[in-house]
């Protein structure tokens, strides 16, 4: 038995040292290197006026395509820190009942971060979308760890959503001002 059982080893421990022998091999014959430049030259790249930019649809038309119902699933990414009812109570963040136009920091119930309690904004249909995309990008020394949410729709599918928790619910962007907008933009 113990002649058998030396015999299984050997063929075992000689198929390992073949395979890294066809490996070692192998790795001489076909390696390449991939160099690195010592330095890259930046060159200075004009925008032409007759360029088109590709831009994906505006915050008014994802918002008039937005579903509420949807939206109430993304919400399930929120309701941990964050509550919907009128003069609900706090949690880890604000309660967010009529977060459309009101003051970034202006719940006094609240203790906001630095970068949130003596902001002067307001929460516009564009500066939530924007906060939903990467609260940190938004408010730089934002203490709120949500990482952001990265698909348009679905961030305009909870600001639908969000929308819909308000005495007074504050109209969506129409897609025709959003339009004009660009066409200004571009004009200039």
């Amino acid at each position: 038995m113990s002649l058998e059982s030396n015999k299984v080893f050997a063929a075992i421990l000689s198929s390992a040292l073949l395979i890294m022998v066809i490996t070692t091999v192998s790795e001489g014959i076909f390696h390449t290197e991939h160099a690195k430049p010592a330095y890259s030259i930046e060159v200075a790249v004009e925008a032409s006026a007759d360029a088109v930019v590709e831009q994906g649809p505006t915050l008014a038309e994802l918002l008039a395509a937005a579903d509420p119902a949807k939206g109430e699933r993304q919400w399930a990414k929120c309701r941990a820190c964050h509550t919907l009812e009128k003069g609900g109570r706090n949690g880890t963040g604000p309660n967010l009942y009529g977060i459309v136009n009101r003051g970034v920091g202006a719940d006094d119930s609240f203790k906001y971060s630095g970068a949130l309690a003596d902001n002067t904004a307001v929460w516009t249909w564009d500066l939530l979308n924007d906060w939903l995309r990467s609260p940190k990008n938004t408010f730089s020394g934002t203490s709120m760890a949500f990482a952001g949410i990265r698909k348009d729709e679905q961030r305009a599918d909870l600001l639908a959503y969000l929308a819909t928790f308000s005495d007074t619910p504050v109209a969506l962007p129409t897609v025709e001002a959003a339009v004009e907008t660009v066409a200004e933009e571009a004009s200039e």
